[in-house]
């Protein structure tokens, strides 16, 4: 076998493992999409097709797994195509933990469907728009070895933090001020912790981008402005 049909098949191999992880990725980024229409709904219909949708994002996972043992043990990779694999495998942990999350947040509507009184969904959906544009910058960012961009997409995740924790303040003061909300609001603050989640991870496959192409994962601390823990309702002022 020649040096150079060697090369060929290699790098067809790296090329179908990175369609494969791209695949991943465009699989999330629609059932993430259609979550969030199920949850603006909410719309018990639309959740039911995003919970179908899942068992595809997790057999694409076993096929990245699969090529990336093929690849390491018969190819033996060094350098940016030994980053490549590792990264792939790593980026295609977290594409199936976010399509986990885009799950989560599609049961969350089927319940909210049921509920007579309908929880205060705006907010929410705000900051899900922003993670979803994250997850779009980071597909790109993949596909494209686009360092700058994944590290745009790293610097939103403390955005999509302090939302978070102005969320979870606000449906506290729904749930004090209208008990009749506390169950629907209750939901929205799990919906809203997996959209919180899915950020994180798509981060985390930003900095992944970032070790591929540079060959360091980022230096300075990443920033977290999820407070909350800390957070508490205002008083009433009837108090």
């Amino acid at each position: 076998m020649s040096a150079g049909h060697t090369v060929a098949a290699f790098d067809a191999e790296l090329a179908a493992l990175r369609a494969t992880v791209d695949r991943m990725g465009e699989l999330v980024e629609r059932q993430f999409a259609h979550a969030l229409e199920s949850l603006a709904g909410p719309d018990a219909d639309v959740a039911a097709e995003v919970l179908k949708g899942d068992a595809e994002i997790d057999r694409l996972e076993v096929e990245v797994e699969a090529m990336t043992v093929r690849l390491l043990a018969l190819r033996q990779p060094m350098a940016k195509d030994l980053r490549e694999i590792i990264a792939a495998l790593k980026i295609a942990s977290n594409l199936e933990r976010m399509g986990d999350f885009a799950g989560s947040v599609a049961k969350r509507a089927v319940t909210l469907a049921t509920l007579p009184v309908a929880p205060p969904v705006s907010s929410l959906i705000r900051m899900g728009r922003t993670v979803q544009e994250m997850i779009g910058d980071m597909r790109r960012a993949y596909s494209t070895q686009d360092a700058d961009l994944a590290a745009a997409v790293r610097d939103r995740d403390g955005e999509v933090d302090d939302a978070y924790t102005s969320l979870f303040r606000e449906f506290l003061t729904y749930m004090m001020e209208a008990p009749a909300q506390i169950t629907g609001c209750t939901h929205l603050l799990f919906a809203a912790k997996s959209i919180e989640r899915i950020g994180d991870h798509a981060t985390n496959v930003a900095e992944n981008v970032s070790f591929l192409v540079k060959g360091r994962l980022p230096a300075d601390e990443r920033r977290k402005g999820d407070l909350s823990s800390y957070a508490v309702a205002p008083p009433s002022e009837t108090a």
